[in-house]
Formats: C-alpha cells, structure tokens, sequence
C-alpha cells in the first residue's frame, strides 16, 4: 500500500491536470507515482488471488489450474 502522501499527490496533481494543466516536471512526477501505485496495487492483488480457492457447490475444488500452479510454485496449498 502506497503511504497516504504520495496518494494525496496522486489526487492533487489529477486535480490540478484537469483545473489547470501540469508542467513537464508535474507530468513526470504523475507518470511515475502512477506506475508505482500500479505496481503495488498488482502485488498485492497477486498475493491475494495466491491464497483464494475456489469451492463449487458440491464442495469440489475447482481452482483454475494456471491459479494453482502458481500457489504450488509459492508453496501456499
């Protein structure tokens, strides 16, 4: 998780982008906060779906075999 400065930048600078435009050096610094909100939010969401089963009705597991994999590559199942 991002801490909640850089997420207060994140909404001040699409603020200001939409109010008033950004400067070159107000555009870089978006793009790059942007690509590290995205790869925490992917991280996170990785490890999130390494922990899920998926359960049918009858009780069957009917985890996708790609998912688990990629458990059994990490050891979580």
């Amino acid at each position: 998780m991002l801490p909640k400065q850089k997420l207060a930048r994140i909404n001040e600078l699409a603020k200001k982008a939409k109010e008033s435009g950004l400067t070159e050096a107000e555009a870089k610094e978006q793009t790059s906060l942007r690509k590290e909100y995205l790869e925490t939010f992917r991280s996170g969401m990785l490890n999130t779906l390494k922990g899920v089963t998926i359960v049918d009705p009858k009780g069957n597991d009917v985890t996708p075999k790609k998912l688990k994999e990629l458990q059994n590559k990490n050891r979580l199942h």
